[in-house]
């Protein structure tokens, strides 16, 4: 199939390129604007009971989680209760209230000086708003509330905060680090391609593909966007995986075609015989890839399908262009695409590279090798067994950011977190006036819990199980014909252990009839268990099609089960370094962020399925050159060594290439970005510096021949289904340097 796709595009080659180049405008233009149709939202299951509610409060009461906070700070040494500055208090709540598509507004001074919504020195209090609409429509709105409550008015300095507010700040200052990034990666990369090719031509073709990747999941992603959510965060997936992955197939295309052009074929010939070999690896590298990426579906987080949306269209659209854009490019260039060489390097003879010697040198002791690499391995990943999970808040966003200052003061100068109550919501309980007695006694118990600051309900507001606000009009909120609901003020971080503990202990408390409970603290605790119920799932799924896909491409069970083992060993150090690192604080102060003592609930599980996928990537590149090699001998040992040296120089630089387009991440000022480009870098150069060196070898060694064995029915649906990297004129051992096929292959053009 390849051969003959190969052939197709030689001869159509400039209807190829053609149709290529209106696919890249036609993307660019359509999906060039795709952030406006995504989502910063997307972090909460919204199947889970916490979502349920909070649409169910919204529908029954018209109210929710107030989303936008803002502090006023009294100027002139004056307090928040002082008359004038009172009256100014009350005249903007009324203010904020009649703001298009502010649904409800309520402040310090509304709630006839609530306690909790004054700061601890007397000067400042807080405006709390809910905005309504969906995630998006709240984040725009938010978004200009912020611009017209910031600054003087009055007595006060206004500054606004919230959780709408932090999120719309993220998602701003992610596009912002995605152009800087875009900016480091796309130059330096270049000059990293010039040298590995020595040609100027050579080096721009990657790049070119890569940028079709781009732009064409771009278009993908807005052509999804208009049927489901597409989270924004995939913004930052599809820059640094069209560059990588686009980057990796063009290199083993092209070094491949140059490396047959060496060899003594034809342009053409060389084109057809690239992707028969390199092409066949490309493929089904690209398929690991996508299926690893894919297995994100299966978690319900908008933050997560988003990933595989994008991850798999721009996996296969990488390898799209790698398989019919490049060769077809080759074919027009031929012996010119290393004109404008800047220096030539000349290979060494088989068996005196720096990789051959690697190789050998482990195969010469696999045991000890082998041990002690997986021993360090798993020692480095031991971080990980303390880890901890949150979701994003404030803190994510740099000091300087303007939400992060609210949200800080409001942690250090409030007592109670009125910004992250605890909703606690019961419907279809008959008369709820009739219940009042009963509402009361429960709003009472949930206020003598631990970590509970103050409960309001209908019947009043009670703290440490004492009435200190009689019910009024404020209180009125709280009822309907057959439903009521109470908020819960806790006094601990909304993110925190503490504060999962009593999302549980409320859950668990007895009361007077079924409730729901909702909130940022109720959302993680859904979002973690969401998470990790369908985790094994995701990871079975990943294994099997991985497995499978092995399996059909090197017609044996040893290997896909050796590939699974060892890239998840490679991955321990990397996990156990985004913990040690994000989670533990070290390194902060070099990598610019701040430490919440968490990792993002969705960030771990994201990057195995990518790294996974980019360790299979170089796992199957090296395997199809030991494979080709050892149906061509037949000597196994001989095999890995000249497999490791056809691969080595390659694989790695593949691997610093990649790792710079996600170290240009690393640059960003979003905590999670840069856990995300950090730790896909190290994960990347791990493998390929590593892993590759010595635990492939050494396991190949030890397994011999037994690499290659299946069971019989297996060996038979391979031969007759199976793809083999060699040519099949060609038997073990019959010392020929090229496949008789490719000798003889040429071109009708």
């Amino acid at each position: 199939m390849l051969t003959r796709l190969a052939r197709f595009v030689i001869r159509y080659r400039k209807s190829v390129l053609v149709a290529s180049a209106a696919f890249f405008v036609v993307a660019g233009a359509l999906g060039g604007s795709v952030a406006d149709s995504l989502t910063v939202g997307g972090f909460d299951d919204p199947t889970a009971e916490a979502n349920q509610t909070t649409e169910l409060l919204e529908d029954t009461f018209d109210t929710r989680e107030p989303q936008v906070v803002v502090l006023a700070t009294v100027r002139d040494a004056k307090t928040v209760d002082d008359p004038d500055v009172a009256a100014a208090g009350q005249a903007l709540t009324e203010q904020l209230a009649d703001e298009p598509g502010v649904d409800q507004a309520t402040s310090y001074w509304a709630l006839g000086s609530a306690p909790a919504l004054a700061g601890d020195e007397g000067h400042q209090a807080l405006l709390l708003a809910v905005v309504g609409g969906d995630d998006d429509s709240v984040f725009d709105r938010t978004a200009e509330l912020s611009e017209e409550y910031t600054g003087s008015d009055g007595p006060f300095d206004l500054a606004v905060g919230g959780r709408a507010a932090v999120l719309h700040q993220v998602g701003t200052q992610i596009q912002s680090d995605l152009t800087t990034a875009e900016r480091i990666a796309v130059p330096i990369t270049l000059i990293l391609l010039i040298l590995v090719f020595g040609s100027l031509i050579a080096a721009g073709l990657p790049l070119g593909i890569g940028a079709m990747a781009v732009v064409g999941t771009f278009l993908v992603l807005r052509i999804l966007a208009s049927v489901t959510d597409v989270s924004i965060f995939s913004l930052n997936l599809t820059t640094g995986m069209g560059l990588g992955l686009a980057i990796d197939y063009s290199l083993f295309i092209v070094s491949r075609y140059r490396e047959e052009m060496a060899r003594g074929l034809e342009p053409h010939d060389a084109v057809v015989r690239t992707v028969e070999t390199a092409g066949k690896t490309v493929a089904f590298s690209a398929l690991t890839v996508a299926v690893s990426l894919a297995a994100l579906l299966v978690f319900p987080l908008a933050f997560l399908r988003s990933f595989a949306y994008a991850g798999t269209a721009v996996a296969l659209i990488a390898a799209t262009g790698a398989l019919l854009t490049l060769p077809a490019l080759l074919a027009l260039l031929g012996r010119n695409v290393d004109r404008w060489v800047l220096w030539r390097r000349t290979p060494k003879p088989i068996g005196e590279g720096l990789w051959h010697r690697v190789a050998t040198t482990v195969m010469r002791h696999p045991v000890v090798i082998a041990t002690t690499v997986t021993v360090a391995l798993l020692l480095l990943g031991s971080p990980f067994l303390h880890v901890a999970f949150a979701q994003p808040d404030e803190r994510v966003l740099p000091e300087s950011a303007s939400t992060r200052e609210v949200q800080t003061q409001i942690r250090d100068n409030f007592d109670a977190n009125e910004t992250a109550t605890i909703q606690i919501v019961a419907v279809d309980i008959g008369n709820a006036g009739a219940r009042d007695d009963e509402t009361a006694a429960y709003a009472a118990t949930l206020s003598e819990l631990d970590d509970v600051s103050r409960v309001d309900a209908r019947t009043g507001s009670h703290i440490d199980g004492t009435l200190v606000f009689p019910p009024g009009p404020t209180t009125e909120r709280f009822a309907a014909d057959d439903a009521t609901w109470l908020s819960v003020v806790p006094s601990v971080a909304s993110q925190s252990p503490d504060a999962e503990a009593l999302v549980a202990e409320i859950r668990d408390l007895s009361g007077p009839y079924d409730v729901a409970v909702t909130g940022i603290s109720a959302s993680l605790v859904d979002a973690k268990a969401s998470v990790f119920a369908r985790l094994p799932l995701a990871i079975g799924l990943i294994a099997v099609s991985t497995f499978v896909l092995l399996c059909l491409m090197f017609g044996s069970v040893v290997v896909p089960l050796k590939a699974l083992v060892i890239n998840v060993l490679s991955l321990t150090a990397t996990f156990g370094a985004m913990v040690w690192i994000f989670q533990d604080s070290h390194l902060s102060g070099l990598l610019g962020f701040t430490a919440t003592g968490a990792l993002d609930v969705s960030t771990p599980i994201l990057m195995f399925c990518v790294a996974f996928g980019l360790s299979m990537d170089y796992e199957v590149f090296l395997l199809s050159r030991i494979k080709e090699e050892y149906d061509r001998t037949g000597d196994s040992t001989r095999a890995v060594a000249v497999g490791l040296e056809r691969t080595g120089r390659i694989v790695t630089a593949a691997a610093v290439l990649i790792s710079v387009v996600f170290l240009a991440f690393a640059t960003s000022q979003v905590t999670f970005i840069k856990l995300f480009g950090v730790g896909l870098a190290l994960a990347v150069l791990m493998d390929a510096f590593v892993i590759r060196a010595t635990l492939v070898p050494a396991f190949m060694r030890l397994a011999g021949r037994a690499n290659w064995w299946a069971p019989a029915p297996m060996r038979r649906f391979y031969e007759r289904f199976g793809i083999s990297e060699a040519d099949h004129d060609a038997t073990p051992g019959n010392g020929h340097d090229e496949p008789t096929r490719a000798r003889r292959a040429k071109v009708d053009v």
